[in-house]
C-alpha cells in the first residue's frame, strides 16, 4: 500500500486472500507492507524473499500481480520458480497485450514521479508532470 489512505483497500485485499486460502484448505500467513511499491527495502518483502530462498514457502498467493512490487515482481517470480514455489494471482488479467502492459507501466512511472515532484511544490515540476501525463495519454490505445 502506498499511503495510509489506502488502508481500507489493504483490509479488503487481506480478506480476499484469507477467504481464498481458507476455501482451498491452505494454511497461510499474510505479509503486508504500507509504503511505495518502488521501495525494495520493506520489511515484508525482505521476509518473503528470505522465506522463498530458505524453502519456507510452498505457495505465494497475491490478489493482483502489482501488489507485490510496482516493478520487479518478475524477479521474485523467478525466485519462486527456482525454489519450487507455486505462484497464484487471484485477479490475473490474461487478456492484456504487451502494449497495454507497457502503457500501464508508463502511466505508473508518471504517477510515481508526479507524486515526488508535486511534493516539492515546484511550479516548474508541475508543468513538466502535466506534459508527461498528456504524452502518456496520447500513446494509450
Amino acid at each position: 500500500m502506498s499511503t495510509n489512505a489506502q488502508k481500507d483497500d489493504l483490509v479488503r485485499q487481506v480478506a480476499l486472500l484469507e477467504s481464498y486460502c481458507a476455501a482451498n484448505g491452505w494454511s497461510y500467513e499474510i505479509i503486508s507492507d504500507v509504503g511505495s511499491g518502488l521501495n525494495y527495502h520493506k520489511r515484508g518483502l525482505k521476509v518473503l524473499i528470505s522465506w522463498i530462498c530458505s524453502g519456507e514457502v510452498g505457495r505465494l498467493v497475491l490478489s493482483h500481480k502489482d501488489r507485490l512490487l510496482r516493478f520487479g515482481s518478475e524477479l521474485v517470480f523467478s525466485l519462486c520458480e527456482h525454489f519450487g514455489v507455486e505462484v497464484i494471482i487471484i485477479n490475473a488479467s490474461e487478456d492484456s497485450t504487451f502494449e497495454e502492459d507497457l502503457t500501464n507501466d508508463v502511466i505508473e512511472i508518471v504517477t510515481v514521479f508526479s507524486g515526488w515532484l508535486y511534493g516539492s511544490r515546484s511550479h516548474k515540476n508541475k508543468k513538466v508532470m502535466e506534459r508527461l501525463q498528456e504524452v502518456a495519454k496520447e500513446v494509450t490505445p
